[in-house]
């Protein structure tokens, strides 16, 4: 079933529309018609099943059936904060973390990234990655449209998660073994909330390591095998995902 995201303003008991965009997706892409059943997530956390009920040339009206709250987020708020990629990386990684249950992101500028953003850059690339966020979000049933913040300096990054009282954790090749980890992780679940540090395509230099575990940050292992910057992060989410959904299940 597809899914939309639809404005609190356009929402009523027994009626919603949908507006902007997303009309001539369903017109002209997926070709809906009168009678067509869809769903409409309100970014709040609960999802209105609906039937198409009339086409305007900027508005559709939908009848609502049924509501329910989604089932689709994690119960721990996940922010990944990703060390800048070169390339394209950037928006493979925001769409399968997207996917997985991420709640936000913000790209971070390690000591070893390689791209430099001026702030107009900056602000043209976060755009471009939230519209990336917004597609996977829809193509995944999510509830909400995860946050993809502009780019911040790694210490900025780092004293931001330890302010709001997130659990930090930072995978690292020389961390401590993986029942170390383990633990780690199951305590992590629990929580309401953690940030997950992934540097770059050098990694973290050593200053780094230490700045993080001066700032309470858990430095973990994922294994014995060094991944790329594209697959960490993903990794470590879908460890807290699997691990989320088996302890609400």
């Amino acid at each position: 079933m597809s899914v939309f995201f639809i404005p609190t303003d356009n929402i009523s008991d027994n009626e919603l529309t949908i507006t902007g965009s997303d009309v001539n997706h369903i017109k002209n892409v997926l070709r809906m018609k009168v009678g067509d059943v869809l769903s409409c997530n309100d970014s709040k956390g609960i999802v209105y099943n609906c039937r198409i009920k009339e086409f305007n040339d900027s508005e559709i009206l939908l009848d609502v059936l049924s509501k329910e709250e989604s089932k689709a987020e994690l119960s721990l708020k996940v922010s990944l904060f990703q060390g800048l990629p070169k390339a394209d990386k950037m928006e493979m990684i925001i769409q399968k973390a997207v996917e997985m249950g991420v709640y936000d992101i913000y790209p971070v500028i390690n000591e070893r990234s390689v791209v430099k953003l001026d702030a107009r850059k900056a602000s043209q690339k976060t755009e471009r990655w939230q519209k990336i966020a917004e597609s996977a979000a829809k193509q995944s049933g999510r509830a909400i449209i995860p946050v993809v913040h502009e780019p911040v300096d790694y210490k900025k990054a780092v004293v931001l998660a330890k302010d709001e009282g997130k659990e930090i954790l930072l995978p690292y090749e020389n961390a401590e073994g993986m029942a170390y980890s383990k633990k780690v992780i199951e305590n992590t679940v629990k929580r309401d909330s953690c940030a997950v540090f992934i540097g770059p395509e050098g990694g973290f230099s050593e200053a780094e390591v230490q700045f993080a575990k001066e700032n309470d940050a858990k430095i973990i292992s994922l294994g014995h095998r060094i991944l790329r910057t594209e697959t960490a992060g993903l990794f470590v989410m879908s460890v807290l995902s699997f691990e989320c959904e088996c302890m609400n299940d």
